[in-house]
């Protein structure tokens, strides 16, 4: 059963890595970083943006999402679906985290094809 669980992620690993390159190639990432690397950034804030969670941000996540920057998270929550994350959480995350960011323009779901 674990070594289901391990191909498991690491399909999703693959699959979120490759869509990355993909937005990369298409959009052009404003922050000069991939997607996959901005994605890691963020594994701090990942309690803090699963559907439904009562947990807030921590510091660690707050920290990332500073470093990170407005343009890189945009990018994040209008690229390929991340599987278990929830993207109008993610977009609360510089308010919850006191960072002054504007807010993103949402991509519609069928433009982002």
């Amino acid at each position: 059963m674990e070594n289901k669980e391990n191909r498991t992620m690491i399909l999703i690993l693959v699959t979120v890595l490759v869509s990355g390159l993909m937005v990369q190639g298409s959009m052009g990432f404003p922050c000069g970083t991939t997607f996959f690397s901005a994605l890691v950034q963020l594994i701090p804030c990942r309690a803090s943006v699963v559907p439904f969670s009562p947990i807030p941000p921590n510091d660690a996540c707050c920290s990332a999402l500073r470093i990170l920057g407005q343009p890189c998270l945009c990018v994040l929550v209008n690229g390929p679906p991340i599987s278990g994350v929830d993207r109008s959480m993610a977009m609360q995350l510089p308010d919850k985290c006191n960072v002054n960011f504007g807010p993103c323009e949402l991509v519609k779901e069928e433009d982002r094809t």
